[in-house]
């Protein structure tokens, strides 16, 4: 089921402030020209317009969360301004293309993996090397949640350390991260201190299968050069090197594993590698807008298809609500991707689908068709159906026998 042609327009504004209003239009057409000549994936637009020059005393709050990337110009002292119209409208486009690469190489292979949307244009093929990083990504990182509960643990071996300025650390060096993602995802967090065992592993390197243990173990002997790790679709480890009698872990002393915990945790979530951090977190909630959408429309086709399969199966009117609305947000999501508002719609649309199809009473008829249900009733039925069978048998016996004696009567009359 296609839910709509994917279409991620994103707004570019270029400000301009040193050029003449003629050289400011003319360099903005040949900018846009040379990115629509450069971009091969045609499901992923960018447009340029032209912020006005009062844009820079009092900027329009509006129009900034409406444009993914502000261009600001230099003046003219600048070695690029001063440069031929061509050179920087060429300039300018082989930038902003390479700014948005991975977005664009990101919604290709998305696009690429939905047999729901097979025939939609995409960019050229993905290098064999750029396509093993974007399946090493999907595969490392948690399917999209609206909330995750973080769990943060200290591991210790003893008595010591027993306490840790874990909420202040967090204050500084986790919240601050959370809030920046707090428009895609929701977050909720507790802390703990746990004993736990040492390996029977003596040797100064873990392997692989060591390492499956390390949540019920106790000292890792590993290597000085590695320091914590992530683990795919789960979460990371640090390992914090303490003197034997340290009672007590301070927030500084918090700081370094708790950057690593939110780079890590970036990476998890999915959030593009390239470009600043508000770049790669717009970039994000639209790889996630259009993850949710593909799902969406996946589900519906899956709910659709098995309803022409088993025409006997009865649809509630829970389901067809829940598909009326999964298809009022797809529509309302499609209609802008770009927005910040089409990740809400999308995650709207995915959780009715997914609703709708895992519906109790749908579920049940699926495990239990009618071949099953003759196989259970029939046993039932006989008790009660052979007395009926004999009965009409007689009855039949009896019709018969008053055809007959009816048709030798009126034999005998006619002699």
């Amino acid at each position: 089921m296609k839910a709509c042609k994917p279409v991620f327009p994103l707004q570019v504004t270029l400000q301009a402030d040193s050029l003449q209003e003629q050289e400011a239009q003319t360099l903005l057409r040949q900018t846009q020209h040379a990115l629509d000549d450069l971009n091969d994936f045609t499901a992923h637009h960018l447009r340029l317009q032209l912020a006005s020059k009062s844009a820079k005393e009092t900027p329009d709050a509006d129009a900034e969360s409406q444009s993914a990337v502000t261009i600001r110009l230099a003046p003219s002292g600048s070695a690029i301004s001063s440069s031929t119209p061509g050179a920087l409208a060429s300039y300018i486009a082989t930038e902003l293309r390479s700014t948005f690469a991975e977005e664009q190489a990101v919604l290709s292979y998305l696009l690429s993996s939905s047999s729901s949307h097979a025939s939609e244009p995409r960019s050229t093929a993905l290098s064999p090397e750029l396509l093993g990083t974007l399946e090493k990504r999907t595969t490392r990182s948690l399917k999209y949640s609206h909330t995750y509960h973080l769990t943060f643990s200290l591991f210790t071996a003893g008595a010591s350390p027993s306490t840790w300025d874990i909420d202040g650390a967090l204050n500084d060096y986790i919240r601050p991260v959370l809030e920046v993602l707090s428009p895609i995802h929701n977050f909720t967090i507790d802390t703990q201190v746990q004993l736990y065992a040492t390996p029977g592993v003596q040797s100064e390197v873990l392997s692989k299968d060591d390492l499956v243990s390390f949540i019920n173990a106790a000292e890792w002997p590993l290597s000085p050069l590695l320091a914590s790790w992530l683990v795919p679709q789960w979460g990371s480890v640090y390992l914090l090197p303490l003197v034997s009698t340290t009672a007590h872990i301070d927030a500084p002393a918090l700081k370094q594993p708790l950057l690593t915990f939110s780079s890590h945790l970036l990476s998890l979530l999915g959030t593009p590698e390239s470009g600043s951090l508000p770049l790669r977190l717009s970039t994000l909630s639209r790889i996630r807008s259009a993850d949710l959408l593909l799902r969406a429309s996946s589900t519906l086709g899956s709910l659709a298809r098995l309803s022409l399969a088993l025409p006997s199966i009865s649809i509630p009117r829970s389901v067809a609500d829940g598909v009326s609305k999964s298809l009022n947000h797809l529509e309302l999501a499609c209609s802008n991707l770009a927005a910040p508002t089409a990740l809400k719609h999308a995650r709207t649309a995915e959780s009715e689908a997914e609703r709708a199809f895992f519906e109790k009473s749908m579920v049940g008829q699926l495990y239990f068709p009618d071949e099953h249900k003759v196989a259970v009733y029939l046993p039932l039925l006989g008790p009660v159906g052979v007395p009926l069978v004999m009965g009409l048998l007689a009855e039949l016996k009896q019709w018969i026998k008053r055809r007959k004696q009816k048709a030798e009567d009126a034999k005998r009359k006619d002699e």
